[in-house]
C-alpha cells in the first residue's frame, strides 16, 4: 500500500508542478528536476521496488510514441543529415568522451562499464527541449532540429548502452566491428517492424467505432511494437518511432474529434510518464544517499566533471557543424546557421527521461558501479536542466535568436491560403439549395481566415470596428460561458440526489460538455 501511495503521490506532484509552471511561466521539467533533487534529501519516503529490466519497456514506448506522432516522413527526408550528424555522430563522440572521463575518474571501473555510463548520459531529452525552448521564442526551425535529434539519438545511445552493459555483466571486452554490424541490423529490422506495425495499427484504428477504444488501442500499440522489436534483438526505440510516424501519416482517415482526443490523451500520458520517472530517480537517489556515506560527495564531483565534459563536447560539435553548414549546406531547415544559434543549441542539450531510465535500468547485483552511475545521472540532469532552463530566456534575448519568425509566418500564411482555397472550392462548386446570401457569408468566413493571418493589412477604422465587434462578441460568450457553467453545476448537483439515475445525469452532462466544447472552439477560431 505504501508503494501505491508513493506512485499516486508522484503523479499528483507532477500535475501540480505543471500547473505551477504555467502560472509562473517557468518550464515544468526544470521545476520537476528541482523537486526531484530536493526529494532525495527528505527522510522517511518509502522506496518503490521496480525491477530494473522493466524500466525501459515501461517508460520509453509511450514517451517516444507521443513525440514521434508530431513528426512526419517529409520532415525526416528533409533532415536526414541532421539525424546522421546529431543523432548518431554526436552520440558516438559524446559517449566516447564521457566513457574516457569516467574510466579516468572512477576507481576500478572497466571500459565497458564506462561506455555504459557514457551512452547513458549522451542523449538529450526532446520533451525537456520542447518544454523549455519553445516558450522563450526560439525559432521553430531550431526546435524542430533539436526534437529530431532527440528522437533518434535515443536509439544510438540505447544500442551502445545495451552492448556495453552486456559486456560488463559477462566480464568481456566490446568488439566494435561486431557492434557496428549489430547496430545496422537493429536499425533495419526495427524500420521494417515499425512500418508493418504502423500499417496494421492504422488499419485497426479506422475500424474501431468508439473514440475511447481507438485511444486505448494507440496506448497499447507502442508497448507491443517495442517488445516485438526487442524480442528479435532489433531497436525498440526506432520501431516505435517509425510505427508512430506511419500511423500519424494515416491521420487523414481519422476525424477531428479523434485527433483532439488522441492529442489530449497522449499529452497527459507523456506528462505522467515523465513525472513518474523523475520521481523514481528522486527515490532511488534517496536510497543512495543513505548507503553511500562519505563517498557521496566524490560521486557528485564525478558527476559535475562529466556534466562539464558534456557541455564542452556539444559546444565543439555545434561549432564544427556551423562551419560545415556555412560552407557547404544550403538546406533552409539546417541548424545551426549562425554562431548565436550554435550557442543556443549547445545550451539546449538537456538530459531527461532517457538518461534517468537507463540509469535506473542498471542491474543492482551485476553492475558494481550502479550507485555511482545513478548519482552521475542525477547530477548531469540538474546541471543540464536547471541551469540552462533558467538562463535560456536571457541567453536567447542577449544573442538575438528569438523573434526571427518571418519565414515561419510566411509559411503559416501560405498554409492558411491553401486551406482557404480548398474550402472555397467546395463552397463554390458544390450544388446547394442555400440562398445566395448564405453562400456569400460562408465565402466571407474563409476570406477572413486569410485576412486574420496577415496582420497589418487593415485600415485603422476597420481595425477599430473589428475591436468593437470583438468586445461585444466576448461579452456575449462570457455570458454564454457563465450560463453553461451554471447548467453543468446544476446537473452535477443532481448526481448526488436520491432517485436520480447516474446514467441519465452523465448523458445530460455530456450534451452540455459538447456544447461547451463547441463554444470554446468557436472562440478559438474567431
Amino acid at each position: 500500500m505504501d508503494q501505491l501511495i508513493v506512485v499516486i503521490g508522484l503523479m499528483l506532484v507532477t500535475v501540480l508542478i505543471v500547473g505551477l509552471g504555467d502560472r509562473f511561466h517557468a518550464p515544468w521539467p526544470v521545476l520537476l528536476t528541482i523537486v526531484t533533487a530536493g526529494a532525495a534529501f527528505v527522510p522517511g519516503i518509502p522506496h518503490v521496488e521496480l525491477e530494473p529490466e522493466l524500466i525501459l519497456p515501461l517508460f520509453l514506448p509511450p514517451l517516444l510514441w507521443a513525440l514521434a506522432r508530431r513528426t512526419s516522413w517529409a520532415m525526416f527526408v528533409d533532415r536526414w543529415k541532421t539525424i546522421v550528424v546529431h543523432s548518431v555522430g554526436l552520440v558516438i563522440v559524446t559517449t566516447a568522451a564521457v566513457a574516457w572521463t569516467a574510466w579516468a575518474l572512477v576507481p576500478g571501473i572497466t571500459l565497458a562499464a564506462a561506455i555504459a555510463i557514457g551512452a547513458m548520459t549522451a542523449p538529450p531529452d526532446p520533451v525537456a527541449v520542447e518544454a523549455v525552448a519553445e516558450p522563450v521564442g526560439i525559432p521553430r526551425r531550431l526546435v524542430g532540429v533539436l526534437q529530431t535529434e532527440g528522437l533518434f539519438n535515443d536509439a544510438a545511445a540505447l544500442v551502445a548502452f545495451q552492448a556495453a552493459l552486456a559486456a560488463t555483466i559477462a566480464g568481456e571486452d566490446l568488439h566494435f566491428g561486431f557492434e557496428v554490424l549489430h547496430f545496422l541490423y537493429t536499425a533495419v529490422a526495427a524500420v521494417l517492424i515499425g512500418l508493418a506495425s504502423g500499417w496494421v495499427g492504422s488499419w485497426l484504428v479506422v475500424r474501431i467505432v468508439d473514440v475511447p477504444g481507438r485511444s486505448g488501442l494507440t496506448l497499447v500499440i507502442p508497448f507491443v511494437v517495442y517488445l516485438l522489436a526487442e524480442e528479435i534483438h532489433a531497436s525498440g526505440v526506432i520501431a516505435v518511432v517509425v510505427a508512430a510516424v506511419q500511423m500519424s501519416a494515416a491521420d487523414s482517415e481519422v476525424d477531428a474529434e479523434d485527433r483532439l482526443a488522441s492529442a489530449s490523451f497522449w499529452h497527459v500520458a507523456e506528462l505522467l510518464v515523465t513525472g513518474f520517472a523523475f520521481g523514481l530517480m528522486g527515490l532511488e537517489f534517496r536510497q543512495i544517499v543513505d548507503d553511500a556515506g562519505s563517498d557521496l560527495w566524490t560521486m557528485v564531483l564525478h558527476g559535475v566533471v562529466i556534466g562539464v565534459v558534456l557541455v564542452v563536447v556539444r559546444a565543439l560539435w555545434m561549432g564544427v557543424t556551423w562551419l560545415y553548414i556555412r560552407g557547404y549546406e544550403d538546406n533552409a531547415s539546417s541548424a545551426p546557421r549562425t554562431p548565436a544559434e550554435a550557442v543556443v543549441m549547445t545550451w539546449c542539450g538537456m538530459r531527461g527521461l532517457v538518461t534517468l531510465a537507463l540509469a535506473l535500468s542498471l542491474p543492482v547485483d551485476d553492475f558494481p558501479w550502479r550507485s555511482e552511475a545513478v548519482v552521475i545521472a542525477a547530477v548531469v540532469l540538474v546541471m543540464s536542466m536547471v541551469i540552462p532552463g533558467f538562463t535560456l530566456p536571457w541567453l536567447v534575448k542577449a544573442l538575438g535568436v528569438a523573434g526571427v519568425a518571418d519565414a515561419e509566418d510566411a509559411e503559416e500564411r501560405a498554409l492558411v491560403e491553401r486551406a482557404r482555397h480548398a474550402a472555397l472550392e467546395v463552397v463554390t462548386s458544390a450544388p446547394t439549395n442555400l440562398p445566395p446570401e448564405s453562400v456569400a457569408r460562408l465565402k466571407a468566413l474563409y476570406d477572413r481566415l486569410e485576412q486574420d493571418s496577415a496582420p497589418g493589412t487593415h485600415s485603422p477604422e476597420y481595425s477599430q470596428r473589428i475591436e468593437q465587434l470583438k468586445t461585444r462578441r466576448d461579452e456575449l460568450r462570457a455570458l454564454q460561458h457563465r450560463a453553461l457553467v451554471a447548467a453543468q453545476a446544476e446537473v452535477l448537483r443532481a448526481r448526488n440526489e436520491k432517485g436520480q439515475d447516474p446514467h441519465v445525469v452523465d448523458r445530460v452532462l455530456e450534451r452540455l460538455d459538447r456544447l461547451s466544447t463547441a463554444s470554446n472552439t468557436q472562440t478559438f477560431h474567431h
